[in-house]
């Protein structure tokens, strides 16, 4: 599985983005896709995840800003990011995992490397 993430950039505050994520590979809707973020000096944090259902998930920073979504035609994963916020500023990843797998354990095994977004006036 390959996973390759486009569309950051340099955004204002208030501003908006939309990532991609171009998937690979043996890879189809049986697995489970999310994003991450990393900012330097802190830890990776998980934004936003969809199953194999569709049903997603947000971290409570990002709550009502972004939404995630996903072409299962095209295996593309999207991250629209609306009301950006200079605390949103980061590198941010793909990710992918059989959904029998993620369901239980949380974990995702396939990763990107990445697309920077930077929210600044």
């Amino acid at each position: 599985v390959q996973l390759v993430e486009s569309g950051g950039g340099l955004v204002q505050p208030g501003g908006s983005l939309r990532l991609s994520c171009a998937a690979s590979g043996d890879i189809d809707s049986t697995y489970c896709m999310g994003w991450a973020r990393q900012a330097p000096g802190k830890e990776r944090e998980g934004v936003a995840s969809i199953d194999e259902d569709g049903s997603t998930s947000y971290a409570d920073s990002v709550k009502g800003r972004f939404t995630i979504s996903r072409d299962n035609a095209k295996n593309i994963l999207y991250l629209q990011m609306n009301s950006l916020k200079p605390e949103d500023t980061a590198m941010y990843h793909c990710a992918a995992e059989l959904c029998s797998w993620w369901h239980v354990r949380q974990e995702y095994n396939y990763w990107g490397q990445g697309t920077q977004v930077t929210v600044s006036s």
